[in-house]
């Protein structure tokens, strides 16, 4: 088998509705939201199917990119060869000094899509089952709210049955603070509660917060500061009581090297910028020897999102699955993302990534297509 054809869609749709009432974040001045669908045909009529991530209106620049860096490199490979084109991309990719490894992690899903497609089994059972459901927390809807407004989605999301809620802020700890304590106010004591501070607080803001969240009991601190500021990261993890997660933005090996050092309590990681399934497989072994927990960071592709899913459900040292805004998930049939009446996702049973594509939707939004080699005809 060989790989023919690869065929990118540049999706565009509003997602103002994720962000509703406050409207996004500081930094994002739009709610126009693209990203690259990618089509990796086979000589075999076997096509495997991934996306780009894509937060800062940069979806049709990383479509680009893969044709342009990365196609070369893949036609004419066997697309079951999963490990050797992995080392092969890591090789370019010590190149490509302007690129994250997040190309790479999309790519490798698509191998794996494939890959499941010809064994006939979902992504989770080739890479050995470990369980076929796992507990959902939900991330914050709300960026800038009120207290009151955090105390509703808190209880909010607490009734719809997931197992725990995630606040994002950094707004300053005089405005922070009181929102982390109606939080707690509103699910009770013993509900868990984390929040992830994207890397955007001062060593001082960090400790100052942490104090407050471990008062509170919150299950984690996520990325308090950036991940690279390893020196000052092992000193929050050393001082305060709250765990501290982190390592979403590390590369895979600076998230063993900041393991093996003690730098944070919980690892962070997900298929896009672990360098896809194969490079979270082995993060989850590394933390897995060293005696760690890595939770699967949420990815806003819904694609990425089953990967993520088929992950999490060949481990044993992570506990929860993250969930964003349903916004996020359009373009899949069946909500194969979504909680159960008890709160859990549950394992996708086609073969490969085991959803089903809805191309009505998927035709509806298209904003342009680029496909290498540029003559052959796609779908």
């Amino acid at each position: 088998m060989r790989i023919t054809a690869i065929e990118s869609r540049i999706l565009g749709y509003d997602v103002g509705e994720a962000w509703l009432p406050e409207g996004p974040p500081e930094g994002i001045s739009s709610t126009w939201y693209e990203y690259s669908f990618d089509s990796f045909e086979t000589d075999e009529g076997i096509t495997g199917y991934t996306m780009q991530n894509s937060n800062l209106e940069d979806g049709g620049v990383m479509a680009d990119v893969l044709h342009k860096v990365y196609a070369p490199q893949l036609l004419g490979e066997d697309p079951m060869q999963i490990e050797a084109l992995w080392h092969k991309i890591r090789r370019l990719n010590r190149h490509a000094y302007n690129l994250s490894d997040g190309v790479a992690g999309s790519i490798d899903v698509a191998l794996w899509d494939i890959a499941g497609k010809v064994a006939g089994l979902p992504i989770a059972k080739m890479l050995g089952l470990a369980r076929e459901k796992i507990p959902a927390y939900a991330t914050a809807r709300s960026i800038r709210p009120k207290p009151e407004t955090v105390f509703n989605e808190a209880k909010q999301r607490k009734a719809d049955g997931y197992h725990g809620f995630k606040i994002q802020f950094w707004d300053g700890l005089d405005l922070d603070i009181p929102r982390f304590r109606a939080a707690r106010e509103a699910v009770g004591d013993e509900y868990p509660l984390m929040q992830d501070a994207a890397g955007m607080y001062s060593f001082t803001q960090a400790l100052a917060a942490g104090r407050e969240l471990g008062r509170l009991g919150y299950t984690w601190f996520e990325e308090p500061i950036p991940d690279r500021n390893t020196l000052q990261l092992k000193r929050l993890t050393d001082d305060l009581d709250v765990p501290i997660l982190a390592g979403e933005t590390l590369r895979v090996h600076e998230l063993a090297e900041q393991m093996a050092a003690g730098v944070f309590d919980i690892a962070r990681g997900d298929v896009h910028l672990k360098e896809g399934i194969t490079g979270m497989r082995k993060a989850i072994g590394m933390a897995d020897l060293l005696g760690f927990d890595l939770e699967v960071h949420g990815v806003a592709q819904p694609l990425l999102e089953a990967a993520n899913l088929h992950v999490s459900l060949s481990m044993t040292n992570g506990r929860w699955a993250e969930t964003f805004h349903p916004v996020y998930s359009k373009g899949l049939k069946g909500n194969p993302l979504g909680i159960d009446a008890e709160g859990y996702k549950h394992l996708p049973l086609g073969p490969g990534l085991g959803v089903e594509l809805d191309w009505d939707w998927i035709d509806n939004v298209t904003q342009r297509v680029i496909r290498t080699p540029a003559n052959k005809a796609g779908r």
